[in-house]
């Protein structure tokens, strides 16, 4: 298929996101932390000029990649099952990315009744694919932005998230969270979001003071949020959940209750094991969660889990004990980050506090470890950090987002902590290629 242009004599509708850079709570988010996301400057812009033969037309030209073409026929019936329509787009030209495109269609007339009726789509971003920075939730919300100006939709902080996240779990099958779409919708310039996933509650955003810089590093690993590892990561958070539950004598017909009406009010902790104070996980959960467990044991025991987005494998066995303490201890870090970020400007002892903010990002990154998330290659970036340490301005690094490569979170203040990161960076680009990323800027939100 030969690069299309647009027909003059119709409208084109546009919108863009910005990706986004998580620097403290990632793959908490599903067991309700708090987290704080930061907008990059890198932005995906989609124009959407709407057909009338159920056709898509897809031309997508990003960032550190060749440009992709797509073709897609999106002839289906309201009885198809989210597998069936994966399916079939993935089998049409370009069909495996463009689930995250035509997808938006397909959940937007599910969810507001727009028709599917094709379109042209032009796709320009600067987000690259693959490195931990929500470049699938900057197109999917830009794209569904666009839909919804064709269709003269007034967008909804919450709804329009909440929808591209659909796309992402029901139509291209990764099962992330809330997170990324919350961030690149509401994120503000210069300031952290607060957000915590129960299932969307969105605070003031918190400046960023001025001298402190949160940039991200790339790894040159690339992230992928489907990846075995981060599913089954997930799936063993939710596992320990139903085993805390049991404790309580919540049985597996009350889990498969709060499964299909979405409501965890009757659940202990709300549901989430973020909710679990340190204290009281440590002293009386922790013993009764198994180091490793069986998806087929789990299964007999205790039935299943509240996720709707994982499935246990009876074949797998599962790091339970770290999965469950990860998102219990997160919260607690990312709840001491944000109070020390708040009172960043009335402190004497703006050193003392850097350094007490950096420790919880490395405790943050020793946890993706403990978990199965790390790799050595963000490993290396963050022992750069540590070695060049506070003398030069240099704090505290994570890993970011999904974990398992991908982008590293690193925090400098001052002159002396920006030439050092940029010293850092050109070594590391020196050594293992050109296609190495810094993201040093930020960005409002789709929707701010």
């Amino acid at each position: 298929m030969q690069r299309f242009t647009f027909d003059p004599g119709r409208p084109v509708y546009s919108a863009s996101s910005p990706g986004r850079l998580d620097v403290m709570g990632g793959i908490a988010d599903y067991s309700g932390s708090l987290l704080l996301q930061m907008p990059i400057a890198e932005k995906t812009t989609v124009s959407v000029q709407l057909r009338g033969d159920r056709i898509f037309r897809i031309s997508s030209a990003h960032a550190g990649a060749q440009e992709r073409e797509a073709l897609i026929n999106l002839d289906i019936t309201p009885k198809m099952t989210d597998e069936e329509l994966r399916e079939h787009i993935r089998s049409q030209q370009g069909g495996e990315w463009a689930t995250y495109v035509v997808g938006c269609f397909i959940i937007l007339n599910r969810q507001a009744g727009i028709p599917i009726t094709g379109a042209d789509i032009l796709i320009s971003s600067d987000v690259p694919v693959g490195k931990g920075v929500s470049s699938s939730a900057a197109l999917e919300v830009a794209t569904m932005l666009a839909i919804m100006r064709a269709y003269g939709m007034e967008p909804d902080r919450i709804l329009l998230p909440l929808w591209a996240q659909q796309v992402e779990n029901r139509i291209s099958g990764a099962a992330c969270g809330l997170m990324d779409q919350l961030s690149v919708c509401l994120g503000e310039k210069k300031k952290l979001l607060p957000l915590i996933c129960q299932p969307h509650t969105v605070l003031e955003a918190l400046p960023i003071p001025t001298g402190v810089q949160f940039s991200g590093l790339d790894s040159g690993v690339r992230h992928a949020v489907e990846g075995a590892s981060y599913g089954d990561v997930r799936t063993a958070a939710f596992m320990s959940y139903s085993i805390i539950a049991a404790e309580h004598g919540i049985g597996p017909e009350v889990i498969r209750q709060a499964c299909l009406t979405g409501s965890r009010s009757t659940l202990p902790y709300g549901g989430y094991l973020s909710n679990i104070p340190i204290s009281i996980f440590e002293q009386r959960y922790a013993s009764s969660i198994p180091v490793f467990m069986k998806g087929s044991d789990f299964l007999t025991r205790f039935g299943g889990t509240i996720d709707t987005e994982t499935q246990v494998d009876p074949v797998k066995t599962y790091a339970l004990s770290a999965c469950a303490r990860h998102p219990v201890h997160e919260h607690s870090r990312v709840s001491s980050f944000a109070r020390l970020l708040r009172s960043y400007s009335k402190s004497r002892d703006k050193y003392e506090l850097l350094c007490a903010m950096g420790e919880l990002m490395m405790q943050s990154h020793a946890s993706y470890s403990m978990v199965g998330l790390g790799n050595p290659r963000t490993d290396e970036i963050v022992d750069m950090v540590r070695e060049a340490g506070p003398a030069k301005g240099v704090y505290g690094a994570r890993i970011s987002g999904g974990g398992s490569g991908g982008t590293v979170v690193v925090m400098t203040a001052g002159k002396e902590g920006k030439a050092a990161l940029r010293d850092l960076y050109t070594g590391y680009r020196r050594k293992y290629g050109r296609g190495i990323c810094l993201f040093s800027g930020s960005s409002d939100g789709a929707l701010i």
